[in-house]
């Protein structure tokens, strides 16, 4: 049994309006993976970035 398929009409029709197909990039992807980030290593005691 679906989610859907216990929701009234009028839910169903709340929900197909709210879908919004976006297309990503692949940069866009990786931003929001986190793939650019920072990344940090411990140097005696302290945080630095590598």
């Amino acid at each position: 049994m679906k989610l859907k398929d216990g929701l009234t009409p009028e839910a169903i029709k709340k929900l197909n309006a709210i879908k919004v197909k976006e297309k990503h990039t692949t940069k866009e992807w990786e931003n929001i993976m986190g793939v650019n980030r920072d990344t940090y290593k411990r140097c005696n005691g302290a945080v630095r970035r590598k």
